[in-house]
């Protein structure tokens, strides 16, 4: 099994990484400020627009360490890789998938299903842990409607079917998505889906987690031997990890949404944390991504039983578990993709 390392975010704005021995060093214009050994990191996290030294990014490469640029607001920039791993007969089926439709939609309906399910769960444990706080009768409608929906995802073979129910069931599911906010609702509402740029603090919250799951998962399929920028269901685009957005898909509810839910109704993030700008768009404050990044990091940390292999490992291994489950079915050594089906 996989160890889970430490992820290094480099969130100072003026920061530049270099390389000293075995060590990634952090220095600022005026001081040395820190230095980690490279041995016990797995990716870099750079929110710098200094960025790093070429012989930092070389020993990443060679030891396999994801380093990832972003806008110090957030915006995924860049993501350096070493050489390619994996076998390139794995890759190649997977771009064979990708090109057949009908095949393609098989996997991507997999997908769905993970989410659409762990969607439910969502609602439902909802019900279950705060009976006198939610609209229970409503959030089980649309539970129901969820599960109405499953089969018909199950059987789907035409993929702009699948995109349609996938978007029907997100858009009932976000349609009472504000009623699992326990606290601090002056502060935080939610209305609809925003991004580029997200308008509230919610859709804020809700968009870095995704950014931050995404990168996950393309690092998971990356280590895998697969190629992140070819999808199922997400097709192929310039520049998207659409295959990463494919396995993030089963993900985001059970992990990025609950995580959001739990930071805002726990007050580990406040109306403080966050900033609108003149343009209008809703972004994490300096603090804000600290205070993020740092319940993120312990998030992963957190011991499950993964539903499929039933063994124990932490949050933080699960898109890693699910990329490989990928590979394999790829191989023709699972016959079906098993999603994350979260109990």
């Amino acid at each position: 099994m996989r160890q889970l390392l430490n992820t290094l975010f480099v969130l100072s704005e003026d920061a530049y990484l270099t390389l000293d021995g075995e060590n990634a060093v952090v220095r600022r214009p005026d001081a040395q400020e820190a230095r980690f050994a490279l041995h016990t990191l797995e990716s870099i996290c750079c929110f710098s627009y200094a960025g790093a030294s070429p012989a930092l990014l070389g020993a990443c490469a060679d030891r396999g360490i994801d380093f990832c640029f972003f806008s110090p607001r957030g915006r995924f920039l860049a993501r350096t890789t070493g050489q390619e791993r994996g076998n390139v007969l794995l890759r190649q089926q997977q771009y064979r998938v990708a090109d057949d439709p009908a095949v393609s939609c098989r996997y991507g309906r997999c997908f769905v299903l993970g989410k659409v399910y762990n969607s439910r769960w969502v609602l439902e444990r909802a019900t279950r842990d705060h009976p006198q706080r939610v609209p229970v009768e409503q959030l089980k409608a649309v539970s129901a409607q969820l599960a109405d929906a499953l089969p018909l995802i199950a059987a789907c073979e035409d993929p702009g079917r699948l995109l349609g129910l996938e978007g029907e069931t997100a858009r009932q599911y976000f349609d009472c998505f504000d009623h699992l906010i326990l606290q601090q609702k002056s502060d935080f509402t939610f209305v609809a889906r925003s991004r580029r740029p997200p308008l509230d603090n919610i859709n804020a919250l809700l968009s870095f987690a995704y950014t931050l799951l995404a990168n996950d998962c393309a690092a998971a399929l990356t280590a895998a031997g697969l190629d992140p920028y070819v999808g199922f269901m997400h097709r192929p685009r310039p520049g998207r990890r659409s295959l990463a957005l494919d396995l993030m898909e089963e993900l985001r509810t059970v992990y990025a949404d609950r995580f959001v839910l739990s930071s805002v109704n726990g007050k580990i993030l406040t109306a403080k944390h966050l900033v609108r700008q003149e343009s209008g768009a809703v972004l994490l404050t300096d603090e804000g991504r600290r205070t993020f990044l740092s319940a993120w990091q312990h998030k992963k940390q957190e011991t499950i039983t993964h539903p499929f292999l039933n063994e124990k490992l932490p949050w933080g291994l699960v898109p890693y578990v699910q990329a490989l489950l990928l590979a394999r079915t790829l191989r023709g050594d699972l016959e079906v993709y098993p999603p994350f089906f979260w109990k």
